[in-house]
């Protein structure tokens, strides 16, 4: 099993795999609230054997290749996570998303674990498009994507019924040569210690 650091606070990426069931449902019950003001993630997973059939679908789709399910863990503790789906390496293109309870907010997490997940999905696996798909009244996760560098491509109007309510969806995006750019000037930017 691999834990890639992503910083200096105890926060790990690691993958998210059906063992840990238990420690996911917890997660999810601490947040299920605030996870799903704009977004079902997690909804299905109420009890521990929903719990581990949701970690199996997503171990099932990484097996096949066309997904991955990666956990945040903030000194020990499992607090979000980040995810690829609609993966299509032949053609270059993926999704990605995220997830974090409320206690984990405002650390940077997401922004992290995504640049860790975005230069894997660029870089080892070839992908030219990355795609963030957010309700247009979630904010937070809007700022997670401008911090990324990508760009809005566009709203599709009250695509997505979410909580009784028509959610309008932002489509923003970072291109691969974007991406290597954006990384380039900020690896520039860093002053050398020493």
């Amino acid at each position: 099993m691999y834990a890639i650091s992503l910083g200096d606070d105890g926060a790990e990426l690691r993958l998210l795999e059906p063992w840990h069931a238990e420690e996911f449902l917890a997660h999810l019950d601490r947040g299920r609230e605030f996870i799903g003001r704009f977004i079902p993630f997690g909804s299905q997973a109420t009890d521990l054997v929903s719990a581990r059939e949701t970690l199996q679908r997503y171990a099932g789709l990484r097996a096949a290749d066309s997904a991955s399910h990666h956990g945040i863990w903030l000194d020990g503790k499992l607090v979000g996570g980040v995810l690829t789906l609609n993966f299509d390496a032949e053609r270059g293109n993926c999704e990605v998303g995220c997830w974090l309870e409320p206690a984990a907010t405002g650390r940077g997490l997401i922004t992290r674990a995504m640049r860790v997940l975005i230069d894997w999905a660029v870089e080892e696996r070839g992908i030219h498009r990355v795609e963030w798909h957010a309700a247009s009244g979630n904010l937070a996760s809007i700022n997670v994507a401008r911090r990324l560098g990508m760009t809005r491509d566009g709203v599709i109007r009250e695509n997505h019924l979410h909580g009784g309510v028509r959610h309008d969806t932002e489509i923003w995006s970072v291109l691969a040569p974007e991406w290597r750019e954006a990384r380039a000037r900020t690896t520039r930017n860093v002053p050398s210690t020493g």
